[in-house]
């Protein structure tokens, strides 16, 4: 290997996503540039294992480490990049894949090889909750808790994201919050509170839809308690950037903030559940972390009507199945009052 050669180390999370990820490593063993790179190929073996992989090729000075996997995948591996001159390179394949996107990182695994040999980097902001490092999004509420059910859930995808998100929502209750800035103090009642370093959850899903990863700040979105006349049009801003336009969202900035709860609970990190006291603490990390980001990222083409009635359609769905449910118990109620009718008829009569 000659001296102008960079290594770069391709991580791969076997189980991420939705897709395998033999015909990817193909595509990098054909598409990536021989000239400038050598490869290597690094499998994880459980959960955590990237963290390790990561931090190690970090120490050995690699150009890069490379996630090929999920949004999960990327934190644990980014954690171990922040404050190092290694780059964190990704091939999205999770099932939001919520930083890439962000980034404008290609979905295609082919053009997502190519910003690679491009070789572009940048130097991005992270958060942590509770000393936990996150890129993208943490929070409370709501979210935290779909994805504690989705993370049970064994299936994949936007399709089982949708189900749990609009089956929990019938059960969820708003929770009451203290929310600590800047020696003052708030109290909100809350479906949920995100912190947002990146603007997304993922699949486009605009949370802090006006964040960026090198302001020095976190973007707040606090959604407070909603009727069911209010999902659609939450739905669509979501996807359309512009829930932060929203009558039921609070917006604020800050580098730092504590949240209190009532009680001991889950929170999330990229999308990941956690279980978490009381009190969270979340800040802003300001230029931790490098990153191979596209050279000239353009405007976001993609279709955001479609996107949301993707999740609209879904909640009509939903409705309709609410709707014949509650039939359904008022008609089985109604027998069982018209039987006691009958009951009491006859008591009389006799």
């Amino acid at each position: 290997m000659s001296d102008g050669m960079k290594k770069i180390a391709f991580v791969v999370n076997p189980i991420s996503g939705t897709q395998g990820k033999e015909l990817i490593l193909k595509w990098v063993d054909e598409k990536l540039d021989r000239e400038r790179y050598t490869a290597e190929i690094l499998y994880t073996q459980r959960a955590g294992h990237a963290v390790e992989i990561a931090a190690e090729k970090a120490r050995e000075g690699v150009y890069a480490v490379v996630a090929i996997g999920g949004d999960g995948t990327i934190n644990e591996i980014a954690r171990s990049l922040v404050h190092t001159e290694t780059a964190l390179g990704i091939i999205p394949c999770g099932s939001g894949n919520g930083l890439a996107r962000h980034l404008q990182i290609p979905m295609e695994p082919k053009k997502a090889i190519d910003i690679i040999n491009e070789g572009v980097t940048e130097i991005i902001d992270y958060g942590k909750i509770n000393e936990i490092p996150f890129f993208c999004t943490c929070g409370v509420g709501f979210d935290a808790f779909v994805s504690l059910k989705f993370s049970q859930a064994g299936k994949r995808g936007p399709l089982m994201y949708l189900e749990k998100t609009l089956m929990e929502s019938l059960k969820y209750r708003p929770e009451r919050y203290e929310v600590e800035m800047d020696g003052n103090t708030t109290r909100y009642k809350a479906f949920l509170i995100a912190c947002g370093n990146a603007s997304q959850y993922g699949n486009n899903a605009y949370i802090t839809p006006q964040a960026t990863l090198d302001d020095g700040l976190l973007d707040v979105t606090i959604l407070e308690p909603f009727t069911v006349l209010d999902v659609p049009a939450l739905a669509f801003q979501l996807f359309n950037k512009t829930i932060d336009q929203n009558s039921r969202i609070k917006t604020f900035r800050c580098q730092s903030l504590r949240i209190h709860r009532t009680k001991p609970g889950v929170a999330h990190y990229d999308g990941d559940p956690v279980m978490m006291n009381e009190t969270l603490d979340v800040r802003i990390v300001q230029k931790g972390l490098k990153v191979i980001v596209p050279r000239n990222a353009g405007k976001d083409t993609s279709n955001v009507l479609a996107r949301a009635q993707y999740y609209i359609n879904g909640l009509k769905q939903l409705n309709e199945t609410i709707v014949e449910d509650i039939a359904t118990k008022n008609k089985a109620m109604l027998d069982r009052g018209k039987e006691q009718i009958r009951k009491l008829k006859k008591m009389n009569e006799q």
